[in-house]
C-alpha cells in the first residue's frame, strides 16, 4: 500500500455522458494543489473556510480545460477526516480525465481503489463492517438492500459486533482475576459466573450466525434456476416473470442452446433467473455444451423450477430428473394443462406443484409467491443488521474457541484455566478482526481492493 502521507485523487463519478463530473482529492496538500490548478477572483482555495463553493476554470499550462465548481471541506469535518477538494465539471469521457491529469501534475497521485474509504477507517471516522457497508450501498439492487446497507452503515451492525467483543473481554478478564488469587482467596463465583455469561455470548454469536443467508441473498441475491425437457415452457416461464419477451419462444423442441439470465426483484431480493437448455439425450454438439451449462446451473441453484408438460405422460427422463432435486430446494411447474392433464400429484409427490397455464398468465402470482416462500424471503419492511461472509467465518472460528473454553470450566479443572484463557483471546482476537480493532495490511487489502476507484 502507498504511503497514508500523501495527497491522491481520483475521478468520483462513473464514466459517460452525464451532466456533472466529480474529481475527489484528499491528503494534506489538497488545497495547496488547488491553489495550482484553479483559478477565480478573489482568495485561492487555501485560504478560504470549509463549506465553500467557489466557480472558477481550472487551467494546466496556462489552458483553460474547463469551467468549475470547487468544494472545499477541511479535516477533521471530511468524509477522509483529512482536507478534501472536491471539482465538479461537467461529465463525458474526457473533461473529467483532463482535469485528473493536471491534478495529477500539480502533485497529487492517482488513488488506489477504496483508498478514500480507508482512509476513513484509518482516520476513526468508521470502522470496517461500516466500510463494507458503503460498498453494499453502492451495489444494493433493490429498495430492502439498500436500507439494510444504510442500518450497517449507521453502526446498528457494529453494535452487535462490539457487544459480543465487550462481553467477552470481561469474561476473559475475570478469569485472569482468578488467575492472579491464590487458591483459598479467589471468589467462589467469579467461575461460574463466567461459565454464564460464555454461554450467553454463544447465543449472541449464534443468533447472528442465522442472519447469514439473508445477508447472502440482499448482496449477492438469489440463483433461481428454470430446468425441464424440450419444449415445455421454461422460456415461456421466463418471459412471464419478467413481464416482457426475452427469450425467444417456439413450438420447435430445443430452441435454447444456452443459458439467459435476467434478474428481477421479489420481496426485495434480486432473484437471477437462468432459462437453460432442455435436458435430453441428443447428438448436436452444441446441444450437448448447452445441457452441461443447465446442469452446472441447476447444482448451483438456491431454487430449482422444473417444469413439466402436463400435456405427455411422465416418462423415465422426467423421473430420473425429479430424483435428482432436493425437495426443499424445488418447484415442480406443471404446464400446458389447458392442452389436457396426463401428469397427477401422485407422480411428483413429495415436492410444490403448480398447475400453470402460463401462456394465459395463470398460476404466475402462485409462483411467485411460491418462490418467496420456498426462499424465505419474507420482508417486514424494517431493516436489521445481517452478516456478510467475512464475519460468518470469523464468528463460526470464535464460536468454536468460546466453546473449547466452556468445556474445560465446566469440567471443574482449575489448573487448566489458563488453557481456557488462551481460547478465549484467540476468539477476541478473531472478533477483534471484524471491526477493525485488530487488522493488518492483507485484511484491508482484501476489503478495499473490491472498492472502485474513487470511492
Amino acid at each position: 500500500m502507498n504511503d497514508q502521507s500523501d495527497t491522491i485523487a481520483a475521478i468520483a463519478t462513473a464514466p459517460g455522458e452525464a451532466g456533472i463530473a466529480i474529481i475527489r482529492v484528499s491528503g494534506a496538500e489538497s488545497l495547496t494543489v488547488a491553489d495550482r490548478i484553479f483559478v477565480h477572483a478573489g482568495a485561492p482555495p487555501s485560504r478560504r473556510p470549509p463549506g465553500t463553493f467557489m466557480r472558477g476554470f481550472v487551467k494546466s499550462d496556462g489552458r483553460v480545460l474547463d469551467e468549475a465548481l470547487l468544494l472545499i471541506m477541511r479535516t477533521p469535518h471530511s468524509y477522509t477526516r483529512e482536507d478534501v477538494v472536491e471539482i465538479q465539471c461537467h461529465g463525458g469521457f474526457v473533461s473529467a480525465r483532463r482535469i485528473l491529469q493536471a491534478i495529477l501534475a500539480a502533485g497529487a497521485r492517482l488513488a488506489e481503489p477504496g483508498e478514500f474509504t480507508k482512509r476513513a477507517f484509518l482516520n476513526g471516522r468508521i470502522d470496517l463492517v461500516q466500510a463494507e457497508a458503503v460498498l453494499d450501498l453502492i451495489r444494493a439492487q433493490s429498495d430492502r438492500s439498500a436500507a439494510a446497507a444504510v442500518e450497517q452503515l449507521e453502526g446498528g451492525l457494529s453494535n452487535c459486533f462490539n457487544d459480543v467483543y465487550d462481553n467477552l473481554l470481561h469474561v476473559c478478564a475475570d478469569l485472569e482475576a482468578v488467575l492472579d488469587f491464590s487458591e483459598d482467596d479467589a471468589p467462589p463465583a467469579l467461575i461460574p459466573e463466567s461459565i454464564v455469561q460464555a454461554h450467553t455470548i454463544m447465543e449472541q454469536i449464534h443468533s447472528m450466525l442465522e442472519t447469514w443467508e439473508e445477508g447472502h441473498l440482499l448482496r449477492e441475491g438469489a440463483l433461481v434456476v428454470i430446468s425441464g425437457r424440450p419444449n415445455v415452457g421454461k422460456s415461456t416461464l421466463l418471459n412471464a416473470l419478467l413481464g416482457r419477451n426475452r427469450a425467444i419462444v417456439s413450438p420447435m423442441p430445443g430452441t435454447t442452446r444456452d443459458t439467459l439470465e435476467e434478474t428481477i426483484i421479489l420481496e426485495g431480493i434480486p432473484i437471477r433467473l437462468v432459462d437453460t437448455a432442455g435436458l435430453r439425450t441428443t447428438t448436436c454438439a452444441i446441444e450437448q455444451e448447452g445441457i452441461r451449462r443447465a446442469r452446472r446451473h441447476m447444482q448451483k441453484a438456491d431454487l430449482h423450477l422444473y417444469v413439466m408438460d402436463a400435456s405427455k405422460p411422465l416418462d423415465s427422463e422426467d423421473g430420473s430428473h425429479l430424483k435428482s432435486l432436493k425437495v426443499e430446494k424445488s418447484i415442480v411447474i406443471i404446464n400446458k394443462i389447458d392442452l389436457g392433464t396426463l401428469i397427477h400429484e401422485k407422480d411428483v409427490s413429495g415436492f410444490v406443484n403448480i398447475n400453470a397455464q402460463l401462456n394465459v398468465g395463470k398460476g404466475l402470482k402462485e409462483i411467485q409467491n411460491r418462490i418467496i416462500e420456498q426462499l424465505g424471503l419474507t420482508y417486514s419492511g424494517q431493516p436489521h443488521a445481517v452478516i456478510a461472509a467475512r464475519h460468518k467465518k470469523i464468528l463460526q472460528k470464535s464460536y468454536t474457541d468460546i466453546r473449547a473454553a466452556l468445556k474445560i470450566l465446566e469440567s471443574g479443572q482449575d489448573e487448566s484455566i489458563v488453557l481456557a484463557v488462551s481460547h478465549l483471546k484467540f476468539a477476541i482476537e478473531s472478533l477483534g478482526q471484524i471491526t477493525g480493532k485488530i487488522y493488518h495490511t492483507e485484511l484491508l487489502n482484501s476489503i478495499f481492493s473490491r472498492f472502485c476507484i474513487g470511492k
